[in-house]
């Protein structure tokens, strides 16, 4: 099977998984439009049940296997049918649920750089977190990689929350993520050309 330029150079993509990141693959996906470019990031936070960390829920979700009575908070998801191609814990642990060739369903009704439908040409990381809430060193290390790699297959040219692409419907990641701590980051790494909120 012939492999892209990207593949053969860095030795980190197959067929748009990423080798570093543990795989849960998610039956929640779908095809991207024919000739649609990815040249988006889209950063999202979750915990579930909400402020808990650490535990399978968050996977399950994104695989359709969450027992939505396993706590009160899960009565409001269940049966919803979402993904990310992301997940970066709070210790920095990287789940991967899509192939970043495949459109995630983690945007929902959107709309960024004169673009409606964001699913379409994003990628989707979801950080183990609040909205609102600080993000750990170790999940800014783990994303400043991952944004790295995906630019390099990727003609990424914008990164952004949730909530810029949702505003007023979503909040996440919300005040506590630091966006210049992730653009000083990328812009040191060389990555001049990408905007981030």
């Amino acid at each position: 099977m012939a492999m892209t330029p990207f593949d053969c150079t860095s030795g980190v993509w197959e067929q748009g998984w990423y080798v570093p990141a543990s795989k849960m693959p998610s039956p929640n996906f779908g095809p991207r439009p024919l000739g649609t470019q990815v040249d988006l990031i889209v950063l999202h936070a979750i915990s579930l049940p909400p402020g808990i960390y650490g535990g399978p829920q968050v996977l399950e979700f994104f695989t359709n296997q969450l027992d939505g009575q396993s706590h009160p908070s899960f009565g409001q998801i269940e049966g919803m049918a979402v993904s990310a191609h992301f997940f970066i814990r709070r210790d920095g642990a990287l789940w991967q649920c899509v192939s970043c060739d495949d459109r995630a369903w983690h945007a929902g009704v959107s709309c960024y750089r004169g673009r409606d439908n964001c699913n379409d040409d994003s990628i989707g990381i979801e950080l183990e977190g609040l909205e609102g809430d600080r993000f750990e060193d170790a999940q800014y290390a783990c994303l400043q990689r991952l944004c790295l790699d995906i630019m390099q297959r990727y003609a990424i040219a914008h990164i952004a929350g949730h909530e810029h692409i949702s505003p007023g419907r979503k909040g996440d990641p919300g005040a506590g993520f630091d966006w210049p701590r992730l653009q000083n980051i990328l812009q040191r790494d060389g990555s001049n050309g990408c905007d981030s909120k």
